[in-house]
């Protein structure tokens, strides 16, 4: 292969990894896509290090290497998913490693994404429903209580996280504000059980994908990136908890 050719590998393996990391996958399968795409493009053997905030790639006996910056992660499926499938078709032979590198660069730039109005309706549904599975009472005149407060919730945090680049105050600001709105229904008398309307409505803001990806990464031996969206996670239950406890002595 010529240096073009490695040059080429590498940055679009690294595309690759960085896309999957901004939408909060896995470590190992992270790994796994890189050097898979690698070995499907005839290249046997490449030293990958991946971390949440950067990947280091390099291709064996080859003293060649480079390096890619992660500047923001978030929980977002559909990139992993993108990501997973333009890489079968490479292995497939229905894309060349030009077109793989294209295709991800269009990826990254224009990720396809729900709409607002369905987001807030996912939100006002996961809080309903989880407030029924949560506390095992199908209490109907809560239901739609934890459904608004879940939505104000979900876009105080949404609003917030798009204006500063600060970690956990966004979560903070989602959940004093669905808190309030706890606060105002229960003293109006729109609210019966004020614990399980705020159970219900800070479902939207768990982190339960990262908790999950923190033990799995740790399970597959990635014991650094294990350990920190461990951390991250927890420090943005706290934030939730903090947002909330700041409105409990109220009730």
């Amino acid at each position: 292969m010529t240096s073009v050719d490695k040059a080429e590998l590498l940055d679009t393996c690294l595309l690759a990894g960085r896309i999957m990391i901004e939408g909060g996958s896995e470590m190992y399968r992270v790994d796994d896509t890189m050097a898979r795409i690698t070995d499907n493009a005839g290249v046997r053997g490449v030293a990958l290090f991946t971390t949440p905030t950067g990947i280091v790639a390099g291709l064996n006996n080859e003293q060649y290497v480079q390096v890619r910056q992660i500047h923001q992660r978030e929980i977002d499926l559909e990139k992993v998913s993108r990501v997973n499938q333009l890489s079968r078709e490479f292995a497939a032979g229905e894309l060349s490693l030009a077109e793989l590198h294209q295709h991800l660069r269009a990826l990254a730039l224009h990720v396809p994404f729900f709409p607002m109005w369905l987001q807030i309706i996912g939100a006002g549904v996961l809080s309903a429903t989880m407030m029924i599975v949560f506390t095992q009472q199908y209490d109907w005149f809560d239901i739609p209580t934890a459904a608004v407060a879940g939505i104000v919730g979900f876009l105080v945090s949404t609003y917030i996280n798009r204006l500063t680049n600060i970690r956990f105050v966004a979560e903070l600001a989602g959940a004093l504000a669905l808190a309030l709105v706890t606060l105002a229904a229960c003293k109006v008398g729109w609210g019966l059980s004020p614990d399980n309307i705020l159970i219900g409505a800070a479902m939207p803001m768990v982190p339960g994908v990262a908790i999950t990806n923190s033990i799995r990464d740790m399970l597959a031996g990635h014991l650094l990136t294990g350990i920190t969206r461990g951390m991250e996670a927890i420090l943005t239950a706290c934030a939730i908890g903090f947002g909330i406890a700041l409105v409990l002595p109220y009730f």
